[in-house]
């Protein structure tokens, strides 16, 4: 699938060059050799991906969705049963970054003021002041984000949005990068809270997170013998500094897309808006996200063009948290995840 779209250099050349008149012959060679550098990126994804093996075997479907949700600026929610090293996975990689990092653990008492933080009266000077809450990091990992009530998931969607807090008339801005990961367990209903749509669409991805295969807990259970059953966080080496994580962010926004590739998108997330199976279709935020991890996707496989192999990699973690389904189709035991296969076999694959 991946050498039918792989355009060679000259028709990537060309690509970016053609006029109407073609006149692709006519434009100096020196436009190849502006090409863009991914080897730098490359070399710090391959370094995360093996300081994170040191304590994680196998889920690397989490981890490349993680890393590309890094490079685009977007926030991730994890959804898997316990045990299944969401919460560690994102310490980890919080840890390969040199950057600020809380964990806020969600609970049903936890008040918007827990997260954001609060106005504090100083007897000394007679004023009030403003405490900041765990929010203020880079790296914010919330742990069970459905055990907090609706008034305290509600805080969130500023900050995840527009990635500024507005506290007694006024605005504080976060220092970038400011990432969110959110893990949730699917299974327990009793004493959590579903999130609203409004703040499932301030993700980028959804990842999901299953049990490991017989082999990788095979592996899990030696390592875990061996280390005798510690894990040493200091022993990972930060990768990414904040100034390298917005230069790799400025260097996605620089992947090449073809029109045509725009209009593949643009087709899909439609699609989902006229599905007879879905009550809810997607917004304009999904087309964007699909197109920028679609983006990461391809940089990190060493492409400074987007192949629709990269669009349909990230579509389902892009759209599976913003599409719902019918209440026939719930009944009938219908997922998401049939839906968007079915929309990416049904609209055809640009050539």
């Amino acid at each position: 699938m991946e050498e039918q779209h792989t355009p060679s250099s000259e028709n990537i050349e060309d690509s970016n060059t053609t006029s109407p008149n073609n006149e692709a012959n006519e434009q100096p060679t020196e436009d190849f050799k502006s090409r863009i550098d991914l080897k730098p990126l490359q070399d710090s994804v391959e370094q995360i991906k093996q300081e994170i093996a040191k304590f994680i075997v196998g889920q690397n479907e989490m981890i490349e969705l993680l890393i590309i949700s890094i490079l685009t600026n977007g926030h991730s929610l994890i959804e898997g049963v316990p045990g299944v090293a969401k919460t560690v996975t994102a310490k980890l990689l919080a840890k390969t970054m040199d950057v600020d990092f809380s964990r806020i653990q969600f609970t049903p008492d936890l008040m918007p003021s827990d997260i954001l933080g609060t106005s504090i009266f100083n007897v000394k000077t007679s004023e009030f002041e403003y405490k900041k809450g765990p929010i203020f990091s880079n790296i914010v990992l919330i742990d069970e984000i459905n055990r907090a009530p609706a008034k305290t998931q509600a805080a969130l969607f500023e900050v995840m949005a527009e990635r500024q807090i507005t506290m007694d008339g006024t605005r504080y801005d976060m220092e970038l990068p400011f990432l969110v990961f959110a893990t949730q367990n699917p299974i327990e209903q009793e004493g959590t809270y579903r999130l609203p749509e409004a703040q499932l669409d301030r993700f980028l991805f959804k990842i999901e997170v299953d049990y490991p295969s017989l082999k990788d807990e095979v592996q899990i259970l030696v390592d875990n013998h061996h280390r005798q059953d510690t894990m040493d966080f200091n022993t990972i080496v930060p990768v990414l500094s904040s100034d390298v994580i917005k230069k790799y962010q400025d260097v996605i926004k620089q992947i090449v897309v073809e029109d045509n590739l725009l209009n593949y998108i643009a087709s899909i997330v439609n699609n989902t808006r006229n599905n007879a199976n879905l009550y809810l279709g997607a917004s304009p935020r999904a087309s964007i996200a699909i197109l920028n991890a679609a983006k990461a996707n391809a940089a990190i496989n060493g492409r400074d063009f987007v192949t629709p192999d990269d669009i349909k990699r990230c579509t389902k973690a892009v759209l599976k948290h913003r599409l719902v389904l019918t209440p026939e189709r719930e009944m009938e035991a219908f997922t998401v995840d049939k839906v968007v296969d079915q929309i990416l076999e049904t609209i055809e694959i640009p050539r």
